[in-house]
C-alpha cells in the first residue's frame, strides 16, 4: 500500500515545517483565538517573544513564532538569507498554518521580512502590523540618502567582529541593547540565543540588512501599523528608522519610548505589552 504523499510545505511533525527548497523551520504554536505571529530580530530566536506570547495568550490570542532559517533550531542550509526567500518563509508558514486575519509582529531586521511579505504577497492573510526598532526604510548612507550610515561602518564589524570574535562582540554589545538594571540572567539569556545561530546566516543576514532599501515598498503597505522604538536605541537609531518608516507608510502610527533601547520589549515590557494588547484589541 502507498503512503499518501507529503508536499513540502506539509507538516511532518509537531512544531517543523518545510518550505519548498527544503528548509525545515521550527515553530511554537500557543493558545486559540485571533492568530499573532511573532518574528525575531537578527540573532535572536522565537524563545526571545517568550513574554509577549504568555500575556497574549492569557487574554486568549493564538499565538505563533518560528525560528528564522539558520536560526535556533531550525535548519541551517547555508543560503536563502535575502529578504525575497525570508518572505517565502514566511508565507510559507502561514500557508501552513492556514492563518487569517492576522497580526505580524516583527522586531529589528525582521521589519523588513514582514515588508518584503506583504509586497511580495500581499495582505489577505494580514489584518495589522507591528514593527519594534525597525531597520526600514534603509540603512545604508548613499547619494539619494545621505543620513544613513557610512556602510564602511558595517564591513569593519563583519570582517573585524563577527568574522573573528561573535562572542567577544556580544559581551561588549549585550548592555546597549539591554538597559543598566536589566539582570545578568535575562542579558545572558538573550546572548545565549544568539550563539545559537549559524555564522553563515548571521553574516549573510547583516548584509541584507543593510543593504537593502524598502523605501517604495513602505508606500505600498497600507495596513494599520504600529511603530514601536526607543530613542536610545543605538542599532537603528531613531531618526533613520522608526520616524522615516512612519514618514512613508500611509496608515502608520509611531510611538517613542523614552530611555528605551534596541531590546525595549524585553527592557520595557509592561509598557510594550500594553501598548501591544491595546493595538490588537483594537
Amino acid at each position: 500500500m502507498n503512503m499518501p504523499s507529503i508536499s513540502p510545505a506539509d507538516p511532518v511533525q509537531p512544531g517543523f515545517i518545510h518550505t519548498d527548497d527544503g528548509v525545515r523551520l521550527y515553530y511554537r504554536d500557543w493558545g486559540l483565538g485571533k492568530p499573532v505571529v511573532f518574528l525575531s530580530s537578527w540573532s535572536l530566536n522565537s524563545d526571545s517573544w517568550a513574554y509577549q506570547m504568555l500575556a497574549l495568550t492569557e487574554r486568549g490570542y493564538r499565538c505563533v513564532a518560528y525560528d528564522r532559517r539558520g536560526h535556533g533550531r531550525s535548519s541551517d542550509p547555508g543560503i536563502g538569507f535575502d529578504f525575497d526567500r525570508l518572505a517565502d518563509d514566511l508565507a510559507t508558514l502561514l500557508d501552513t498554518l492556514d492563518l487569517d486575519g492576522v497580526a505580524l509582529v516583527g522586531h529589528s531586521m525582521s521589519c523588513g521580512e514582514i515588508i518584503r511579505y506583504l509586497s511580495r504577497h500581499g495582505s489577505r492573510r494580514v489584518s495589522r502590523t507591528v514593527l519594534v526598532g525597525t531597520m526600514t526604510p534603509t540603512l545604508s548612507r548613499t547619494d539619494d540618502h545621505p543620513d544613513g550610515i557610512d556602510p564602511a561602518i558595517f564591513e569593519a564589524f563583519r570582517s573585524d567582529w563577527l568574522m573573528r570574535d561573535f562572542p567577544a562582540w556580544l559581551e561588549d554589545n549585550i548592555r546597549p541593547f539591554m538597559t543598566a538594571d536589566s539582570s545578568p540572567g535575562m542579558m545572558a539569556w538573550v546572548k545565549s540565543m544568539a550563539l545559537q545561530a549559524s555564522m553563515k546566516a548571521l553574516l549573510d543576514c547583516h548584509r541584507a540588512t543593510t543593504s537593502t532599501d524598502f523605501r517604495r515598498e513602505l508606500r505600498d503597505i497600507t495596513v494599520p501599523t504600529l511603530l514601536i522604538h526607543g530613542d536610545l536605541d543605538v542599532s537603528s537609531p531613531l531618526g533613520i528608522t522608526g520616524r522615516k518608516t512612519a514618514e512613508l507608510m500611509p496608515n502608520a502610527t509611531l510611538t517613542v519610548y523614552e530611555g528605551a533601547p534596541h531590546g525595549l520589549f524585553l527592557t520595557h515590557m509592561d509598557r510594550f505589552n500594553r501598548d501591544l494588547l491595546t493595538f490588537l484589541d483594537a
